[in-house]
């Protein structure tokens, strides 16, 4: 074995806010002092590291001085703690009026995770498997996010599988909140193609006539505005996966993908002094 010295390159502050949050999690839990392998600190250390570094679970283990099966257990513990304090949809879309957005950006993203033998029923009646994106050509989870004008990351949705389409996807976990936020707060949502008819306040590019006709300069005039503001949204999730590399591939179960995306965007506005 080889020792080396390394440096993780977050804020201190930020391990200190996650230990708290493990602290409360564990005097919820009724958790006795001086049971635990590691203090709260030393897990939200193994925690960070994961994220921000995507070290393998094994390895982290043993640099902790702890099992495997120790591992895993923290590291759940790290991701549940920081999901749960991801920011409630109309919450999110309250505090984003307040701020003075103008509007917000939506979008969806495949995270690639492992394998998962899960088979569901496709609208052609065929069996396929569930995790699988054709888009994406991989297996994976389908999140939808919400991101500021600037395309920060504003607010993160649930997991569905992969084969789920962007659409689809957006009418389970987003829609219905941004037809309030349209109508109640005058808050509406940039979208791509994939959200065509989406319905009232979600803005998305006007599609080509058929049979060889073009846009009239009005309408292509508009899709050229809608691109030019709508492609900051890309940005968001850029941060979090430029920021939190684990993002890059999750070894953990697909059905994770969402509590671990929403604790890297957690982590992001800590960071970002969104949360304090």
């Amino acid at each position: 074995m080889i020792t080396y010295h390394a440096i993780l390159d977050v804020p201190g502050e930020l391990a200190q806010y996650l230990g708290r949050l493990l602290h409360a999690e564990r005097r919820r839990r009724g958790t006795r002092k001086t049971t635990r392998a590691l203090s709260c600190f030393a897990q939200a250390v193994l925690g960070l590291r994961w994220f921000r570094h995507h070290v393998d679970v094994t390895a982290l283990a043993r640099d902790h001085g702890i099992s495997r099966a120790t591992g895993y257990r923290y590291l759940d513990e790290v991701i549940t703690v920081l999901a749960d304090q991801a920011p409630d949809l109309h919450d999110a879309l309250r505090k984003a009026k307040d701020d003075g957005m103008t509007h917000l950006i939506l979008d969806g993203k495949v995270f690639s995770a492992d394998r998962s033998g899960e088979q569901a029923t496709s609208v052609k009646g065929k069996q396929i498997d569930a995790w699988y994106s054709g888009k994406a050509h991989q297996h994976g989870g389908n999140v939808q996010a919400l991101s500021a004008p600037t395309g920060f990351p504003w607010w993160v949705s649930d997991v569905e599988p992969g084969s789920v389409h962007d659409l689809t996807a957006a009418r389970q976990h987003v829609l219905g909140a941004l037809y309030w936020a349209a109508s109640q707060l005058d808050l509406p949502t940039l979208a791509d193609g994939g959200y065509t008819g989406a319905g009232i306040g979600v803005f998305t590019p006007i599609r080509q006539p058929a049979e060889g006709h073009v846009l009239d300069i009005d309408n292509r005039t508009y899709n050229a505005l809608l691109r030019g503001l709508r492609c900051l949204g890309e940005r968001g999730f850029a941060l979090l996966t430029g920021r939190w590399r684990t993002l890059s591939h999750i070894t953990a179960s697909p059905r994770k993908i969402g509590d671990i995306v929403k604790a890297s965007l957690v982590l992001t506005h800590y960071e970002h002094g969104k949360i304090t």
